[in-house]
């Protein structure tokens, strides 16, 4: 496991081209309906709105798996991020997504199907897509991608909370984070936030 104190952002990979660029997603309607296809960088670049795949790892003694993305990532590079995750391809499903995403983020394999939580649709200007978030147990040892995850380490929920005003969070996993809060009965987070933009 990291160290729960991470290094700066920067290094090599900072000078290399982005990842996932031509990868050809689903387009969707404001209701979730899929009503085309594209490469995922001009789905970014155009703002058309697709599906994403948020899941909340927790380890056997209930920490959650924190992580920076590098800084190849299309979108939100060298931020931090409570889960793991990331864009439906085409034809795929939320549920094949959240497993797929998961074990490779992770480093794993024989995870069990994430279970479903809520759906919320994150808009931020130009960035808009529907967000099924989820959550597993991961009780393996974890290796996490290099071209994905800078640094990682698991952190109770205290600890989490303690770093949420410290570190710069990526906004959506942000958005999503407190909806889960808001959502828990007796949760602390009051209402379910709208997001920014």
């Amino acid at each position: 496991m990291s160290s729960q104190q991470p290094p700066e952002p920067g290094g090599p990979a900072a000078a290399e081209p982005p990842l996932s660029a031509d990868e050809i997603i689903d387009i969707v309607d404001e209701h979730d309906n899929v009503v085309g296809r594209s490469p995922r960088g001009e789905a970014y670049a155009r703002g058309l709105r697709h599906r994403c795949a948020f899941i909340l790892a927790r380890d056997a003694q209930d920490r959650i798996f924190v992580h920076r993305r590098t800084a190849r990532k299309l979108v939100f590079p060298s931020l931090y991020d409570m889960f793991v995750g990331g864009v439906v391809g085409a034809g795929e499903s939320y549920d094949e997504t959240a497993l797929r995403e998961a074990e490779e983020e992770l480093g794993v394999s024989g995870l069990p199907q994430p279970e479903p939580l809520f759906r919320f649709l994150y808009e931020d200007g130009p960035r808009r897509w529907w967000s099924a978030v989820y959550q597993v147990r991961c009780e393996l040892p974890v290796a996490p991608q290099p071209e994905e995850v800078a640094w990682h380490t698991f952190l109770t929920e205290e600890e989490l909370t303690a770093r949420l005003p410290e570190w710069e969070w990526v906004p959506d996993g942000l958005a999503a984070y407190h909806r889960l809060i808001a959502l828990r009965p007796g949760g602390a987070g009051g209402p379910v936030p709208e997001g920014p933009g």
